[in-house]
């Protein structure tokens, strides 16, 4: 079965949630939304799963370039954030970036074996 090529609306997804990766990493804490006021990490691990994903379909033969571009991705946040003065840099923030990352991963490689099991 043949599927519609997407590619476009991965890149263009991608590419909003990595603006709105950063922006919401570096506003000042009382300038986010209520909602977004949960568990530090899992933000971070949810985040950076989804980011994973999208990439990952958006740019689908660059998986190690994409992957690494993300891990510095966050450690770039986490370094805004400490010298920010209004946000804290922190390491296990961005091993939960790491965590969501291989999670997002696998979920998209679950996904595409399911796809496959399908056909």
């Amino acid at each position: 079965m043949n599927r519609p090529n997407f590619s476009v609306h991965y890149k263009l997804s991608f590419w909003t949630l990595v603006l709105v990766t950063l922006w919401l990493s570096l506003v000042p804490v009382d300038q986010l939304p209520s909602e977004l006021h949960f568990w530090d990490k899992a933000q971070h691990a949810l985040g950076f799963a989804a980011l994973a994903f999208l990439g990952l379909l958006a740019y689908p033969g660059r998986t190690l370039s994409l992957l690494v571009g993300l891990v510095l991705f966050g450690a770039g946040i986490e370094c805004a954030q400490a010298l920010s003065g209004w946000r804290q840099g922190d390491l296990l923030d961005w091993l939960a970036d790491i965590v969501g990352l291989l999670i997002g991963s696998l979920t998209l490689y679950a996904v595409r074996m399911l796809w496959k099991m399908r056909d």
